[in-house]
This record gives structure tokens, C-alpha cells and sequence, in this order.
């Protein structure tokens, strides 16, 4: 799955535990008709690929859902789900349509090269 949008806060690396388990978190605001502020994380060595990406930027970011079930002390029992990025890169501007992006103008060469005599050269 993928979530598209701009980056508007980048956290710090966090830290847990003696293992020493590393999480850090990035907020992704959609771009649609009712824009949403997606928080997604990182952890162990995906953290650190958010150090090349800043707040303002447009990203794609490859996720999974995590979901998880607790029981707590007094029995009952709990779900939680997070949601966790596996890949972020600068997103492409869209294209409209399917179309290839048009060359400029002054990419071609002017057909000035016809012989005279191949004018009229069709069959019928």
C-alpha cells in the first residue's frame, strides 16, 4: 500500500528499552478534497530514511498496517493497529492523462530536406 501527500512533521528517533528498539514517526498530509494527516513510523534501520527528507516535501511512502492484540492486567482484551513505512521517496509531479510529457518546440528538426520530386510519389 502507498500514501501520497506533503510532509508536515518529522519527529526525532525515539528510543525503547534495553534492546534498544528505535521508532520515529513522519506525518503525511493528503492532498484531496478532505485532506488527512496520516501519521505513519518507522523503526529499527528504516528510521534513518527519513534523514534525507524535510517538512514541505511531496513523498510516497510504501506502508504496511500492523495490527496487534493485548490483554491487559485485568483481562480484557485489547487491539491496537499501527501504521508502518517501509520506503519513502520524493513523489513525481502528476501528469495529466497517460500521456508522455511533450518535448520542447526547438527539439525537432524542420522538415526543410524534401526533394521536390517526391511530392508526388503516391501509388493511386
Amino acid at each position: 500500500m502507498e500514501v501520497q501527500g506533503r510532509i508536515k512533521l518529522i519527529a526525532d528517533t525515539q528510543t525503547f528499552g534495553t534492546n534498544g528498539f528505535r521508532k520515529r514517526e513522519v506525518v503525511v498530509t493528503t492532498e484531496e478534497q478532505y485532506p488527512q494527516h496520516i501519521m505513519i513510523e518507522f523503526v529499527q534501520d528504516k528510521t534513518d530514511l527519513l534523514n534525507n527528507f524535510q517538512v514541505g516535501q511531496q513523498v510516497k511512502i510504501s506502508i504496511n498496517l500492523r495490527g496487534r492484540e493485548w490483554t491487559n492486567p485485568q483481562g480484557e482484551v485489547k487491539y491496537f493497529n499501527s501504521i508502518q513505512g517501509w520506503r519513502i521517496e520524493a513523489a513525481q509531479p502528476e501528469t495529466s492523462g497517460d500521456m508522455p510529457p511533450m518535448p520542447p518546440a526547438d527539439a525537432f528538426e524542420p522538415a526543410s530536406n524534401l526533394n521536390e520530386d517526391d511530392h508526388d510519389d503516391l501509388p493511386f
